[in-house]
């Protein structure tokens, strides 16, 4: 009985990487249409050559609407850099020089 599940689940499980290997023949359903014409090349060219004038003509991005603007605050200072303590601070004598 375990044998039989067993070979039921291996053949439910295998029985896709079966379908999928080059057994079936390749077949492309997208057929080659008949080649552009001249006069179907020079239309092509006039029409990306009218989207390219057009494309020319669009004004270039100005400075953004924002009606809220000039409502908000001025960005964050940048805070100064921090020194760090060592060197701000007198250096210390050694002790046992004669520094008195």
């Amino acid at each position: 009985m375990k044998l039989l599940r067993m070979a039921a689940v291996l053949a439910l499980v295998a029985g896709p990487a079966f379908a999928q290997d080059g057994a079936a023949p390749h077949i492309n359903l997208m057929a080659d249409g008949p080649p552009k014409t001249d006069d179907e090349k020079a239309a092509d060219a006039a029409r990306e050559k009218a989207y390219k004038e057009t494309l020319k003509k669009i004004p270039d991005a100005k400075a953004s609407n924002d009606p809220w603007g000039g409502m908000r605050a001025d960005p964050p200072k940048q805070p100064a850099p921090k020194t760090s303590a060592a060197t701000s601070a007198p250096k210390k004598p050694k002790a046992g020089t004669a520094a008195n």
